[in-house]
């Protein structure tokens, strides 16, 4: 495959398993074209012009020809200088690394994580939160993720992915979609009635089961396995974690579990007080998931996939 096949594969699996539905994907892109067609003229040379065509700023190729024709990918959950380091030592004992994968974002994706924020908006009008009230439970949540990468040395990695003349992509938000509908599947099909249940099933998933023998397997922390589940709400996209004040609202709204990659312990307290059970079903497996996902379209296309940095490789079918 070419590069720019492996990215606009990704970006076609986001849509399609976007929570949103490919009818709010596409206002959204609309949005942005209309954006650019309003900008002022000293402003349209800096609009990023994947924004008229990609709904998720953390998903780029951050170096690389998209004509360049990849065989074999480094992947992994996080790359940084060691892993392009680990890539290049590779190329020079045996066969050629081509392409490196990160799942979370770096370079200018970085940069733009507080823009796929606003997929929690619509995700919380589904669970029946009104969007104006959305809209600002997570107004402010977005302002202090953009503020906090402002500081951030983001292009530390793909200065040295370029130095080293290695092609460099993330896909972070497309990977989430892609665990978040297979774990609501799953859980919509077998029902659990009990918060152990729901741990019972995310250790029969593979990812789960490697992640167990390392301690990082899923665990409650927020209520007990005797709870009874209720309605189970799987919270793994939407960039990082959103506002603690919306516990109180999905409470109210029938939500009894919600399985998570993660949680501050902020956001923890919110849910023990609104009597939410939390299961955190591991941050690594659960991404590992999502990119599994996306990574086993590649090999079935006759790409290679060389795991590392966290990332628990399972194929499916």
């Amino acid at each position: 495959m070419k590069l720019g096949e492996i990215y606009r594969e990704a970006i076609r699996l986001g849509i399609e398993s976007d929570p949103r539905g490919e009818t709010e994907v596409e206002r959204s892109l609309e949005a942005a074209r209309k954006e650019l067609d309003e900008a002022k003229e000293e402003d349209k040379p800096g609009f990023d012009q994947e924004r008229l065509v990609n709904p998720y700023g953390d998903t780029r190729i951050l170096t690389g020809d998209e004509e360049a024709e990849i065989v074999k990918i480094l992947a992994g959950i996080d790359i940084d200088v060691g892993e392009l380091l680990l890539a290049d030592r590779l190329r020079e004992k045996g066969p050629r690394i081509d392409l490196v994968l990160s799942h979370h974002p770096e370079g200018k994706a970085l940069a733009a994580l507080d823009e796929v924020m606003h997929i929690q908006e619509d995700v919380l009008h589904q669970l029946g939160v009104p969007i104006n009230v959305a809209e600002g439970l997570l107004a402010a949540r977005i302002k202090e993720v953009h503020r906090s990468v402002l500081p951030m040395n983001h292009n530390r990695s793909v200065d040295a992915a370029r130095l080293l003349g290695l092609p460099m992509m993330c896909v972070h938000t497309p990977a989430d979609n892609l665990v978040t509908r297979f774990l609501t599947r799953m859980f919509d099909e077998k029902s659990p009635r009990t918060v152990g249940e729901v741990v019972k099933f995310l250790k029969e998933i593979p990812e789960y089961q490697q992640a167990v023998k390392t301690k990082a397997g899923p665990q409650i922390i927020v209520g007990s396995d005797k709870n009874r589940a209720g309605k189970v709400f799987v919270d793994m996209t939407g960039g990082t974690s959103g506002s603690e004040e919306v516990y109180s609202r999905l409470a109210q709204n029938g939500i009894g579990t919600i399985v998570g990659m993660h949680m501050p312990e902020k956001h923890r307290q919110e849910a023990e007080k609104n009597h939410v059970n939390v299961v955190i079903a591991g941050h690594l497996a659960s991404d590992s998931i999502g990119l599994n996902l996306f990574l086993d379209q590649l090999e079935n296309r006759g790409v290679s996939i060389v795991p590392c940095s966290g990332l628990i490789r399972v194929r499916r079918q």
